[in-house]
């Protein structure tokens, strides 16, 4: 259970708020798309989230820890169960795809694994088993330099689930793909979630969110304006996108 009480923050030396009040609830295996107008504060939340953003106030609970009063027992069960997936995706330009999702992130990988960069076998071969389920087989051992950037925010997909994420925060993990890779990536994403209780909080476009989401918050002014369960967005509450 995760659970999210008065999240605000504020930005920039006047400190515009991006954030206000936001609160929310959520059980696992549940994939939530965020949408909103630019600026809304999509990006902002998945960041807060992750807690590579302080938060000027609120309250985060997940499955009962108090985050915030843990301090490092909080940050640590989120840098080691929770994914941050930006953007452009961080990646090591000089290693393999392949080497890029055994090595993982650092919180998550044994210093020793992350200096000599030895696998064991059944590791070796989950990380070959995403990268197919994610259609790079054929790219595992490229150097990510010379990948797209799809493929890159693929590879990066394929690293947070072969570490055992609990949970995946993807800010717009399917740009610059094409449509069909795209559907691929999030119904391996929305199968996850519903035979491995995995959480994905993301953004993505409206007509793939309508098709793959289990939950839709609409962001304005910093809050959480609709949260839409089961059904299509109503022409009113697109009108606010």
């Amino acid at each position: 259970m995760i659970t999210v009480e008065h999240l605000a923050k504020a930005v920039g030396e006047d400190k515009i708020p991006v954030l206000q009040d936001i609160g929310f609830q959520l059980e696992e295996g549940e994939l939530v798309v965020l949408l909103g107008a630019s600026g809304s504060g999509k990006s902002t939340l998945l960041r807060c989230l992750a807690l590579k953003e302080k938060w000027d106030r609120g309250n985060f609970r997940v499955d009962g820890m108090d985050i915030m009063k843990s301090a490092f027992a909080g940050k640590r069960k989120i840098s080691r169960e929770w994914a941050y997936l930006e953007q452009n995706a961080e990646l090591n330009p000089n290693r393999t795809a392949l080497k890029n999702v055994l090595i993982g992130q650092s919180s998550q990988t044994p210093l020793w694994r992350m200096v000599t960069g030895m696998v064991r076998s059944d590791d070796y071969m989950g990380a070959m088993d995403q990268l197919d389920l994610l259609g790079l087989l054929d790219k595992a051992k490229l150097k990510t330099s010379q990948l797209s950037g799809g493929e890159r925010q693929r590879v990066a997909i394929a690293r947070a689930l072969v570490h055992g994420a609990k949970v995946i925060l993807a800010d717009e993990p399917v740009t610059g793909l094409d449509p069909k890779t795209a559907e691929n990536v999030l119904e391996t994403l929305r199968k996850l979630c519903k035979e491995t209780g995995l959480t994905v909080i993301t953004v993505i476009p409206i007509e793939l969110a309508e098709r793959y989401a289990t939950r839709i918050w609409v962001l304005e002014d910093g809050r959480i304006k609709h949260d839409v369960k089961g059904r299509r967005l109503t022409s009113q509450e697109r009108a606010r996108l």
